[in-house]
């Protein structure tokens, strides 16, 4: 082996990628992101779940329990509501994750031992069902309880509250209830970006890009051109993972499936544009999978999908809000689980809309049918 021929490929080696920005910023940008997102923006400890309280009691005992269930910080006020039903409505449209209902008969039911407050959750999410466990763990002031009632009573004046928590749209906590439907946007994601992200860079490499120069196609016409197939092959993944969610795990599909495919061709399209941002900026194949990966890497952990979205810091969550993958889970668990329709998840849908135009113009504006 000759050293001075080793030592000038390794040279060689290094040089190329100092010329390579977009391999430098994986070699650093990697770590520091994986670091950033696990150690700042992951929390399983969940606090300040959005709630909304129905306290049809309004005496000075059904405020007190509001007040020590809030001092849990498990739950924050979000919504108003008057009744359970309006509870109901607030968690099927997805506008909250806890819900509290208070009868109006709270001191008789106090006095009798009975059960004097429901905890409604929404069960789509299980980590969200173990934190809401809490809120039954409330202990009860028994000051305004009778004799009877204070002999049995703990010596500190305090005895367990009855209070139930009732989990919907998931009520055995089958993880496979959570998971398959958020796989749908997890496969639609991975696929969808990266086969078009490679997409305007493959012509170039193949050296197809001349032929398309010479043809009287506009920059919008070829840009569409490449999305419109993948998406077919986005709606065949959607039929395939369905087909398996309902058959080998019986994962219910409550909602209109006209829905679910809706939902699953926004964040497609959504996703497709991204890819054809990407490929306006990678040079070579290669580089459009390592942009992908930066893409797909906060994706799948910042949108709610491995960790629960209510536990990430204020600002983490701003930034997700910004990513596809985070509205389509919103609204393929509302459809899928709860049986909402895309009309009562609209704010989803404008999000995506939004993100797929502003993605598509960003893509035809950087686009330029030349060889340069």
């Amino acid at each position: 082996m000759n050293w001075r021929r080793l030592w000038a490929v390794m040279l060689k080696e290094v040089r190329q990628l100092r010329r390579d920005r977009i391999t430098l910023a994986m070699i650093i940008g990697i770590p520091v992101l994986q670091l950033v997102l696990f150690g700042y923006a992951i929390n399983l400890n969940l606090r300040g779940l959005d709630a909304a309280i129905a306290d049809e009691a309004g005496t000075a005992g059904s405020r007190a329990l509001v007040m020590d269930m809030l001092a849990t910080d498990v739950v924050v006020p979000a919504r108003d509501a008057r009744t359970p039903q309006e509870l109901m409505a607030l968690l099927k449209r997805g506008e909250i994750s806890v819900g509290i209902a208070i009868p109006a008969d709270f001191e008789r039911r106090r006095i009798d031992g009975r059960p004097v407050a429901q905890v409604l959750v929404d069960g789509t999410d299980t980590v969200v069902q173990s934190a809401a466990l809490q809120l039954a763990q409330v202990p009860l002031e028994a000051r305004r309880l009778d004799n009877a009632s204070r002999a049995d009573a703990g010596s500190d004046g305090r005895r367990a509250r009855p209070i139930e928590v009732v989990a919907f749209y998931n009520p055995e906590r089958r993880s496979a209830v959570n998971i398959v439907p958020g796989l749908i946007g997890i496969i639609l994601t991975m696929t969808m970006v990266m086969f078009t992200s490679v997409a305007i860079v493959r012509e170039r490499e193949r050296g197809n890009m001349e032929l398309l120069i010479a043809t009287p196609l506009s920059r919008s016409e070829l840009m569409i051109g490449k999305v419109l197939p993948y998406a077919l092959i986005g709606l065949v993944q959607t039929t395939l993972v369905l087909l398996l969610g309902v058959w080998l795990f019986q994962v219910p599909i409550r909602g209109s499936l006209v829905d679910v495919y809706l939902a699953s061709i926004l964040l497609i399209v959504a996703n497709l544009t991204m890819g054809l941002l990407i490929s306006t900026k990678a040079r070579s194949q290669f580089q459009s999978m390592q942009m992908t990966f930066f893409v797909f890497l906060p994706s799948i952990l910042l949108s709610g999908f491995m960790f629960p979205f209510a536990g990430m810091p204020k600002l983490v969550q701003w930034l997700a809000e910004l990513l596809p993958l985070t509205h389509f889970l919103r609204l393929i668990r509302g459809v899928m689980l709860r049986g909402a329709s895309l009309w009562q998840l609209w704010p989803e849908v404008v999000a995506l809309l939004v993100f797929t135009v502003a993605m598509m113009a960003l893509a035809i504006l950087r686009f330029r049918k030349r060889l340069d």
